[in-house]
């Protein structure tokens, strides 16, 4: 079955039986080896990706389901690996084997997009269900703060910038 949707903000069509997980047309059809099995149940978001801007778990999502959605993989998030996450994430030293971390990102991505100042509880009811064997949790809730600060500092810098032009 031909399968046409926009990946990383271009289009794209595969040739793929319409029940195969999306995780699979990924890594094994497209070569984007950044989203990660770990389960294969949905049940550790090592698979996380984005479907629509909502953060998805790729390994039990058959591709005929994105047909004509917008899906964002780990390689999608920033090319050069300056997305504010990606920036905090190295900051905070958060990854230890670095399995889990590709779906770790893109579920907290999800969570600031809706959220950009989300507490402890947010980011624990956004990350419930992405695991880490290494159990880097509390720095994981560090860089996603720390994130959510990168991001509101330019916008507070442009509406300093900003004010400071208006006429009087």
């Amino acid at each position: 079955m031909s399968i046409t949707f926009k990946l990383n903000g271009k289009s794209t069509t595969v040739d793929a039986p319409s029940e195969m997980p999306l995780l699979w047309v990924l890594r094994d059809l497209l070569d984007l080896k950044g989203t990660k099995f770990g389960c294969g149940m949905a049940q550790c978001g090592a698979c996380t990706v984005h479907v629509k801007g909502v953060a998805t778990r790729s390994c039990v999502t058959p591709i005929a389901a994105v047909k004509g959605s917008e899906v964002t993989t780990i390689e999608g998030l920033s090319v050069d690996g300056t997305h504010p996450l990606q920036r905090a994430w190295q900051e905070v030293d958060v990854p230890q084997c670095g399995y889990c971390q590709a779906g770790q990102l893109m579920s907290a991505a999800a969570l600031l997009k809706k959220t950009p100042h989300p507490t402890d509880a947010d980011i624990d009811t956004a990350m419930n269900g992405n695991l880490c064997r290494c159990a880097t949790y509390l720095r994981i809730r560090e860089a996603i703060h720390r994130a959510a600060a990168m991001t509101a500092a330019p916008a507070t810098q442009a509406g300093r910038a900003h004010a400071g032009t208006s006429k009087r």
